[in-house]
């Protein structure tokens, strides 16, 4: 019977050419700004490379002094100090790794400047984040004791630097801010929306001397908490407040003098959203990204349902037909129903190509450095849903006003 539903739905749809246009467009149009929205959004916050074990890390990226009264701030990136004293010492985690946020250095090619975004590291760094490296490996404790000059490079800086991209460049030199840099391994580049291991070149972080050095809780780190598993999330918070309601206060932070410590150690979600709209704020930006889905879907959904009823009242003596002959409203609805569903997936597949170029052509145009939006099982999963509630939202008023027709009024129509 679905089969035969089908079939007719395909023949209502060379009915009205322009009908069909309107409707595959409304559908078309909506299901392509979603799937790339939602492929953008999976891009920002999923679990991709090389942090694909986003699931188990927790990040601390900041952490708040304030005064007495909580009147004055100080607010920001923490100090290596703070970190060693404070973060390392944790018990719960598997692994912790550390990382600056973007510094910027300059390196010259044939009298051309290229301006290079810079990260220090340490060793945990790189098995806390699973880095594609395409030459090479990355520093070890030894370099980092040693103070050893050394560098890991990405395959853009590589491409660019290097006269010949195609040979290996580990063990030659790279020349940064007028400091010679031995190459310890090249790795496949980050897209910079991933800003806790996205840069151009990685340096070991004992390579100059530390921020810590001086007595401030403040500086340009932040913390990668790898657990061995969700479950350990809790313990790891909670070990974390610990140590920081341990820290002896009043005391004075480069200069400032605070009463009051706090610092999150939160999920990558949670911290990037506390970044953009501040404490807590995670359950009002879910709610906020589904509202946002909702509204966008029943807009074009309320045109689409009256379209669809000017459609199917066309077809009202076919109605009052079967009716005649005893088909059962639940019958009816169901027919409209799925007729409009495979509808919406002649549209959603038009969508899903319509998205797929659109992807690669911001994967292609530099846009995003490094782009890698995809869309992947979650997305399309996503999308196929969407989907079907779009078909849903724009299928059942119609159809249960139609399939509600009396008789008379059907074959009169």
């Amino acid at each position: 019977m679905i089969t035969n539903y089908i079939k007719i739905a395909w023949k209502v749809l060379h009915r009205h050419p322009f009908y069909t246009f309107i409707t595959l467009f409304g559908i078309s149009l909506t299901l392509t700004v979603l799937m790339v929205a939602t492929s953008f959004l999976d891009h920002l916050i999923g679990s991709h490379y090389p942090e694909y074990k986003r699931d188990r890390t927790l990040y601390i990226q900041k952490v708040e002094l304030t005064d007495s009264l909580r009147q004055s701030r100080n607010v920001g990136p923490m100090s290596y100090e703070y970190l060693r004293k404070y973060v390392l010492t944790l018990k719960t985690p598997e692994k912790v790794g550390l990382a600056t946020l973007f510094g910027f250095a300059n390196a010259y090619v044939n009298g051309k400047r290229l301006s290079l975004q810079t990260k220090l590291t340490d060793v945990n760094f790189w098995e806390v984040a699973d880095f594609e490296f395409l030459e090479g490996k990355p520093y070890n404790e030894t370099n980092l004791t040693n103070g050893d000059k050394v560098a890991v490079i990405t395959d853009h800086l590589k491409r660019q630097y290097f006269d010949d991209p195609d040979q290996p460049v580990v063990g030659k030199s790279i020349e940064v801010d007028n400091i010679n840099y031995r190459v310890i391994g090249v790795v496949r580049a980050v897209p910079v929306t991933r800003p806790n291991t996205a840069a151009d070149i990685y340096f070991p972080l004992k390579r100059q001397n530390q921020p810590g050095a001086e007595p401030s809780f403040m500086g340009q780190f932040t913390a990668l908490l790898l657990a061995r598993s969700p479950a350990d999330f809790e313990a790891i918070q909670a070990e974390y407040q610990s140590a920081i309601d341990r820290i002896p206060r009043p005391q004075t932070s480069g200069g400032f003098k605070f009463y009051h410590v706090n610092s999150n150690a939160s999920t990558y979600l949670a911290s990037y959203v506390d970044t953009l709209m501040g404490k807590d704020g995670t359950s009002y930006f879910i709610a906020v990204v589904v509202l946002f889905m909702l509204l966008f879907m029943s807009l074009p959904a309320i045109n689409l349902v009256n379209l669809n009823v000017s459609r199917i009242m066309e077809r009202a003596s076919e109605i009052g037909v079967r009716k005649a002959f005893g088909a059962p409203t639940r019958t009816l609805m169901g027919q409209f129903v799925i007729e409009n569903l495979f509808i919406t997936l002649i549209g959603g597949a038009i969508a899903f190509l319509l998205s797929a170029g659109i992807i690669y052509l911001i994967n292609q145009s530099g846009w995003i450095a490094y782009a890698d939006l995809t869309i992947n099982a979650s997305v399309f999963l996503i999308s196929l849903l969407v989907c079907f509630t779009f078909g849903l939202l724009s299928g059942v008023v119609p159809a249960l006003r139609m399939a509600r027709l009396s008789i008379v009024e059907a074959l009169k129509s």
